[in-house]
């Protein structure tokens, strides 16, 4: 195999597009022919992704192995941060969680262990890829906190990586930003910056070349690729900010209203992504009582505080306003992880994993009291979820603190290889489980989405189309956009020339 070659993917700010930018190249990579992978060292993220042997990272990486099309691992995110309120975070060390700590506690006792743990990571990615994507966080031009960043020009230092710079031009002041993180780089950083890309543009290119012409002059720095905003990607979203651009207002020309509850802590809110895709469906994000209206099927998500969330839901009114829907109206409630837990009875914290408030009220809505527990499950699950009259295979991933017990009888809704995951009532109008990634079957989805058609007199829709097939044709779409808009050739011959200039 021919010596690892990388590429690391900066931005000038967060939601800048590194992670489309990096899944984009991981796929193009692939395609002419190198193996490749993802590598970002430190990620801080609600959205996780569990590897095959029960691991948990990011969930960019875990998207972006599939886009590079390979197994995904703990060394292509070695350190993942979750934040769970009040400034607190759990550090996820290689996809097993480590400890709870506060930002300037991580920043001044992690750092040293830290970079040991990304060097040996990135080490044995090296040894076995020729080609590796690495993606920065926020912005390497952070003054404040270059001194002991784990993410940034440090990684490019230690991979020895050419860096290309990104900058979103949706929110205006992309050649300031871009000028001014370049100003501010140190100068041996400012000189691994091979170019920029301009990124998420709407209109005419042509317009754009003026200050394309002057950011070079000014800079010095090549302009590599102006990439056009996509319309309809079905890549999976990592950032809960992706969220501020659904509507939370009811679609009437959809025939069904799916609305998901917007938790101030939300997690794994790719779970409902499926839906989107379908044609009669319409997904809105809701934060309040108002907001809420009389959906056809409403959906609580995961969370990374069940207790916080909870006592999100109780303030808001939302919690009494979700049990008089399913006392008066045909309402079905689907509650995963978090959201579960929240259909039931209590929530207790003894050891306060998650919160210093040791006990909430659930919902109500099933006879189920959770438990939360210092052990943290995170594996890949399969078996058979009981909906009505059918037997479906389902697959998906648990992650979660605590444990679940019945007060009373239940009719469980997954028979998994080992266990009873969840619960479905028997008239089918509420329904929680455990197994993240439920949607993403496509028999239940359909099951369940022409169960709700005929409680509204409509006809079933049939042979609904494949999710994990769409997924693999957004890669393609968002691979090739990116190869038409960014000089690859070049960018490639700069690649070598920097690896020529900088052996080690």
């Amino acid at each position: 195999m021919k010596s690892c070659v990388p590429l690391m993917i900066q931005g000038t700010h967060s939601d800048a597009g590194k992670s489309a930018l990096v899944t984009a190249l991981c796929r193009i990579f692939v395609q002419d022919g190198f193996k490749t992978a993802p590598f970002k060292s430190q990620n801080m993220a609600l959205n996780s992704y569990i590897t095959l042997d029960g691991k948990e990272i990011g969930r960019a990486q875990g998207v972006q192995a599939e886009a590079s099309g390979i197994i995904a691992s703990t060394d292509m995110n070695p350190i993942l941060i979750k934040p769970s309120g009040e400034y607190n975070s759990q550090i996820v060390v290689h996809g097993k969680p480590y400890k709870n700590m506060k930002a300037g506690e991580y920043r001044q006792d992690f750092f040293e262990d830290g970079l040991k743990l990304i060097k040996e990571s990135y080490k044995r990615l090296a040894s076995s890829y020729e080609q590796i994507v690495i993606e920065g966080a926020g912005s390497p031009a952070e003054v404040n906190l270059n001194d002991r960043e784990l993410v940034n020009m440090r990684v490019a230092q230690i991979a020895n990586a050419p860096v290309i710079l990104v900058g979103d031009i949706e929110k205006g002041g992309v050649f300031a930003s871009l000028v001014g993180t370049l100003q501010l780089l140190e100068q041996e950083d400012r000189k691994r910056v091979i170019g920029v890309i301009i990124n998420k543009f709407r209109g005419d290119v042509s317009l754009l070349q003026p200050g394309l012409t002057w950011f070079e002059e000014y800079t010095g720095v090549p302009v590599l690729g102006v990439v056009p905003y996509i319309n309809n990607l079905l890549i999976e979203a990592e950032d809960s900010v992706v969220l501020d651009s659904y509507s939370s207002q009811k679609n009437t020309s959809k025939d069904l209203d799916i609305a998901v509850i917007r938790f101030p802590l939300i997690s794994n809110f790719t779970d409902v992504d499926p839906f989107i895709e379908e044609e009669d469906c319409h997904v809105r994000y809701v934060k309040s009582v108002q907001e809420l209206g009389e959906p056809d099927l409403l959906i609580l998500p995961g969370s990374k505080n069940t207790i916080e969330d909870m006592m999100f839901l109780n303030k808001t009114g939302l919690a009494n306003r979700i049990n008089d829907l399913v006392d008066e109206n045909d309402l079905t409630v689907f509650g995963i992880c978090g959201g579960y837990q929240m259909l039931g009875e209590s929530i207790s914290d003894p050891y306060e994993v998650e919160s210093t408030h040791q006990q909430v009220e659930g919902l109500g809505l099933i006879p189920m009291k959770t438990v939360m527990t210092k052990h943290k499950t995170t594996v890949r699950s399969e078996g058979v979820a009981h909906f009505g009259e059918d037997s479906i295979p389902v697959s998906g991933y648990e992650i979660h603190m605590g444990e679940s017990h019945f007060e009373a009888g239940y009719q469980p809704f997954i028979r998994l290889m080992d266990k009873n995951d969840g619960v479905i009532t028997p008239n089918q109008k509420v329904i929680g489980t455990y197994l993240h990634g439920i949607f993403h079957n496509d028999h239940f989805r359909e099951a369940i989405l022409n169960e709700i058609r005929g409680k509204k007199g409509l006809e079933p829709i049939l042979n609904r189309s494949s999710f994990a097939q769409k997924k693999e044709e957004g890669f393609d779409l968002l691979a090739n956009v990116v190869r038409e808009n960014i000089q690859l050739e070049r960018i490639y011959q700069m690649i070598t020339d920097f690896q020529e200039g900088h052996d080690q």
